[in-house]
């Protein structure tokens, strides 16, 4: 559901409300009094991930930087890594945390 604004004529209040459009509707025919202000344009999204609400054209664009930029932050989240680079990278990490502290 959207929130919109609205303002009351006679009191010059203005006010927020999250309605559905049935309910809008209602609204400013039983209180004539009552006016909708524009406001701006927002995309919202009930739940998931940017992965579940995109088509796959998306997903192979993402996989395509992933493969290019491995160490980027899109190639760590998208990109299909292999038992072998996982393992080397964890080792990686375990050594380089170990001559870190020293």
């Amino acid at each position: 559901m959207p929130t919109f604004k609205f303002i009351n004529e006679e009191t010059g209040e203005e006010f927020e409300d999250f309605i559905s459009n049935s309910r809008k509707e209602e609204l400013l025919a039983k209180n004539p009094h009552i006016r909708q202000l524009p406001s701006a344009f927002a995309i919202t999204s009930m739940s998931g991930s940017i992965l579940s609400k995109t088509d796959d054209t998306w997903k192979e664009v993402l996989s395509k930087v992933a493969e290019a930029h491995p160490d980027s932050v899109v190639g760590e989240r998208y990109g299909k890594k292999g038992i072998k680079e996982v393992r080397t990278r964890n080792i990686v990490d375990k050594h380089y945390k170990k001559w870190k502290n020293q």
